[in-house]
């Protein structure tokens, strides 16, 4: 199954540590936000990692060249910064079949496995993994709503009135009639082409998509405090793990 990274911000939010580097090249831990993101797609079996770039692209592509841990790398360029659904349409022509989809600015310590194995079983058109958040937080993202069988049935980008506390994460797998959706999109009060609005018009269309809840923890590098906080996280788990191997 491909990969794609969406990883052409600039990171404006998290200077000064993007002042002379794209958002993805920020290291938290020691490695840069994208390798963090690299390992966890090839760890669930990625044959090809779709990298979109667009702010300093040539930092990106130069740190990493044509291939990650022998997995190939292909690029494409977002050349303005018009939301997640259009950088999803610059790896189009590259996609052949269901994809993972990843944005490169998340740190990830979860059941991504699950996601990638739910939509394979139920053969649903998109499957993502969503976190619950506190009531008051959650017109700060992408909100869905659920069925009983943990099906999605609405997706809404930032609601003043969300319809639950469940919001997306930045980790979905997808068939490729998300492309035809995110044709269809329009601009949003923020002038951007927004992934949510794709994925609601796979519902309207009468496409299944599952929802896939959170085990484990997930951080998106949106400021320097996640950074910190991401990187304590980790450091805390290496340490707990070598503390156990040294017993």
């Amino acid at each position: 199954m491909q990969a794609v990274v969406i990883a052409a911000g600039e990171g404006t939010r998290l200077r000064p540590l993007t002042e002379d580097k794209p958002k993805g090249m920020v290291e938290v831990a020691d490695k840069p936000i994208l390798t963090h993101c690299f390992e966890k797609l090839v760890d669930l079996g990625a044959s090809e990692l779709l990298v979109v770039v667009g702010y300093r692209k040539q930092d990106i592509i130069e740190h990493y060249g044509d291939e990650f841990q022998g997995v190939p790398i292909t690029y494409a360029h977002q050349r303005e910064p018009l939301g997640i659904a259009h950088a999803l349409l610059t790896v189009e022509e590259h996609v052949d079949d269901d994809f993972m989809m990843m944005l490169g600015d998340n740190i990830f310590r979860a059941n991504l496995a699950d996601v990638v194995r739910r939509q394979m079983e139920d053969r649903a058109d998109a499957a993502f993994l969503v976190e619950e958040v506190p009531w008051e937080d959650a017109s700060r993202y992408g909100v869905c709503d659920t069925n009983k069988y943990g099906e999605i049935t609405e997706v809404v980008e930032k609601p003043e009135d969300p319809p639950s506390n469940l919001v997306m994460t930045g980790f979905y797998t997808f068939t490729p009639a998300i492309f035809h959706a995110a044709h269809l999109t329009q601009p949003s009060n923020r002038g951007e082409y927004e992934i949510s609005e794709a994925i609601d018009l796979l519902l309207q269309s009468g496409r299944t998509i599952d929802a896939v809840e959170l085990d484990g923890w997930r951080m998106d590098i949106g400021y320097p405090e996640d950074r910190d906080e991401a990187e304590e996280r980790i450091l805390e788990e290496e340490g707990d793990v070598a503390e156990s191997a040294a017993e």
